[in-house]
């Protein structure tokens, strides 16, 4: 096994210089340096381009925000390349068929991004139920310190809709476990069993908008999810309901929720992520009373990225012992996936 070889593998970066700083810390560092062997510079996507160079020697490409696609050119320069380990989310930038026909494994950190996404899915979630966004907007407006308003459903036996049951939503619905709520759930590619064996409700999309005192989005943005919540949705909300978006903003038809949310003030909309990002200058996103904007902040951010490049080294040290690789993605999950 590579592991007790004593001639490392060889390993090369292929990503943004920021993203490599952000995801490999001294401590990632450390820990990937006792695995492989890292005798190339990094290669930055801006600069990058194939060429007749060969790197004869390298199976493990360390992948991250900014790499490119790898087609048959690229690959061409790692005639060894084994093993792709990607200290990012998808994978969706670069991934190329080529790669699985070569039996490249390929894993990604995922799982590492979707935790602090579910934790600060979890505090609005909390927060949107205890309707403190209003309580700050009266603050702000007339200094009212007002506790309670009739729809406030605060956080015991109220119900909190989940759009999607991926990796996000489950860690969500994991985290909601602490509380006493009821948990929606709409994804059509959910196994009824495994609903089950998480204690959600399986429902249709219209359900979820018209029975959850909160919902929480995290669909991947797919070219069928493109514009999936319309007006009619938002339309069905319950009085005082919250709508909290944390995936992408362009799931969401975007002129039509800001014409209910004007229609409806009792309603209110967290959106960590819009359409446009930033929203377009003279947005009414930026002034309206019901909804509070967030610069795309679920994600990574500091040193919340070197989970996913610790993610990264944890499974090259599986692939060295031959054990299943945690972050694996295979060619037919790419369907469902962001």
């Amino acid at each position: 096994m590579h592991i007790f070889d004593c001639m490392k593998p060889k390993a090369i970066f292929y990503l943004d210089e920021d993203a490599l700083e952000l995801t490999f810390g001294p401590d990632e560092s450390t820990a990937l340096s006792r695995l492989v062997d890292l005798p190339y510079p990094a290669l930055v996507p801006a600069r990058f381009e194939p060429s007749s160079d060969v790197y004869e020697d390298v199976e493990v490409m360390i992948t991250g925000w900014g790499t490119r696609a790898l087609t048959a050119d690229v690959l061409d320069m790692f005639p060894r390349l084994r093993f792709i380990g990607h200290a990012a989310g998808s994978i969706k930038a670069f991934a190329t068929p080529e790669m699985w026909e070569r039996g490249i494994r390929v894993t990604s950190a995922a799982r590492a991004n979707a935790i602090p996404v579910a934790e600060f899915a979890l505090s609005q979630i909390v927060f949107c139920l205890k309707h403190g966004w209003q309580r700050v907007r009266e603050i702000e407006h007339s200094r009212l310190y007002r506790k309670n308003d009739d729809d406030m459903p605060g956080c015991y036996h109220s119900t909190v809709g989940l759009l999607s049951f991926g990796l996000t939503g489950r860690l969500v619905c994991n985290l909601l476990n602490h509380l006493e709520v009821d948990v929606l759930v709409y994804d059509p590619f959910l196994d009824p069993s495994d609903a089950a064996e998480y204690g959600v409700k399986l429902v249709s999309l219209e359900e979820v908008f018209a029975r959850s005192d909160v919902i929480s989005c995290h669909t991947p943005l797919l070219p069928e999810t493109h514009g999936l919540l319309r007006g009619e949705h938002f339309r069905r909300m319950k009085p005082g309901a919250t709508f909290i978006n944390t995936a992408r903003g362009k799931l969401v038809n975007e002129p039509e929720m800001i014409e209910v949310l004007q229609a409806r003030p009792d309603l209110f909309a967290m959106l960590d992520v819009t359409d446009e990002e930033p929203p377009v200058p003279n947005s009414p996103l930026y002034t309206m009373d019901n909804v509070v904007l967030t610069p795309h902040i679920a994600g990574s951010l500091g040193r919340e990225c070197r989970r996913m490049g610790g993610m990264v080294v944890e499974d090259l040290k599986r692939y060295f012992a031959g054990e299943e690789l945690v972050g694996e993605l295979r060619s037919p999950q790419l369907r469902h996936m962001a």
